[in-house]
């Protein structure tokens, strides 16, 4: 018992002078509880409506309130031209569009059958299926009340349904998964390749023992960065397009955008994931902490918290929040944008944006740091 005492608080010494591995012991857990607890939410709320009422009655506006008050959508305006939904929908401003006929009051109080539509946007067909359902029993409830206030008598028998949702899937007609999990797979695969890679190619040289000769070369911090992430960078651009061809001919992904404004996406997204990779590489001080740094900060968020699985509209705000640096939430959004839609950039330029700030920062703290180590 002496002995294994010894050891134990010989070991704990141990731990307590690693700071960073305790933090890690003691920090990841409550981390994991948190982001699981208040992330992984399989209900689908406050989805995005805009409405196209050509009607404008007080029966539309009902129905309209039905959808909202509901607490599954929310209004985000009023739409006329078609090309204004179009808009909405490529730009992601809108999820599901309600779309009311004319004379729907005036169909509704002589007991005729009215038709609604509800578009829905399929890039995520998790999402859509849900949303169908919730359009059906919103429609059915809302018909349910009319054909109590049209009820003849207490005690006859009820009317026929008046009211029937005819819904229509934009982009994924048959809400085929593959088409909605193979795009967060293509920057999921890509993240963690290239922050993975580069964390560990400048790790390697610490651990080594060739850092201190790279620093007494005629070599500058700039040059040095660039020579250590231009391959990996190559690497995983043409890894990616792998992926995405292989895609298209093993599970018919279809291609109906630009192929340039998709190399400009990916460039974006891998530059500022080989940003991160390279500055987890001057924090780290081996190979192993480089790598669980690594995963935890590319694999973890592009997972969760990108909207690749689960809705950012269903997560609580303060997560909402934390979604803007995950920088896999705007490629997502451009990437399918460009396969699924075939929009142009005026749809996602300000995922682009994003995409484009976030890789600067990220190139600039990882410079800082690099130019402290060498000097």
């Amino acid at each position: 018992m002496r002995q294994t005492l010894a050891v134990a608080s010989k070991e704990l010494r141990q731990i307590l002078r690693d700071k960073r591995s305790l933090l890690i012991l003691l920090f990841v857990p409550a981390f994991f509880l948190l982001l699981f607890g208040y992330a992984l939410n399989f209900d689908i709320r406050n989805v995005r409506l805009a409405v196209q009422d050509q009607d404008r009655s007080t029966k539309s506006r009902e129905l309209v309130s039905s959808f909202v008050n509901s607490g599954y959508f929310a209004l985000v305006g009023y739409v006329d031209s078609p090309k204004e939904l179009d808009l909405l929908v490529d730009k992601g401003q809108a999820r599901a569009i309600l779309a009311i006929p004319a004379g729907f009051e005036r169909d509704l109080s002589h007991r005729q059958p009215v038709m609604v539509q509800v578009i829905i946007d399929g890039d995520n067909a998790n999402t859509a299926s849900a949303v169908v359902g919730y359009a059906r029993i919103l429609v059915n409830e809302f018909s349910g009340v009319q054909m109590q206030a049209f009820a003849p008598a207490p005690g006859s028998r009820l009317p026929v349904p008046v009211i029937s949702v005819e819904p229509r899937i934009w982009y994924n007609p048959q809400l085929r998964s593959t088409l909605f999990l193979v795009p967060g797979l293509i920057a999921y695969i890509s993240m963690i390749t290239a922050v993975v890679s580069t964390a560990l190619s400048v790790v390697r040289e610490k651990e080594r023992g060739t850092m201190e000769q790279v620093r007494m070369a005629p070599l500058s911090p700039l040059p040095y960065i660039l020579g250590k992430t231009t391959p990996y960078l190559v690497i995983s651009f043409v890894s990616a397009l792998v992926v995405i061809v292989s895609a298209m001919a093993l599970f018919e992904l279809p291609m109906r955008g630009s192929w340039l404004l998709l190399c400009l996406s990916i460039a974006l997204f891998l530059i500022g994931a080989q940003a991160q990779g390279l500055l987890i590489s001057t924090i780290a001080e081996s190979q192993q902490v480089a790598f669980q740094v690594a995963l935890l900060s590319s694999l973890l968020p592009t997972m969760i918290l990108s909207g690749f699985i689960f809705p950012i509209s269903s997560m609580p705000i303060v997560v909402q929040w934390i979604t803007r640096i995950v920088p896999a939430r705007y490629f997502l959004v451009a990437l399918r944008s460009i396969v699924l839609k075939g929009a142009d950039i005026t749809a996602f330029w300000q995922q682009l944006m994003a995409l484009a700030i976030f890789a600067t920062i990220a190139t600039a703290l990882a410079s800082l740091r690099l130019r402290r180590e060498w000097s």
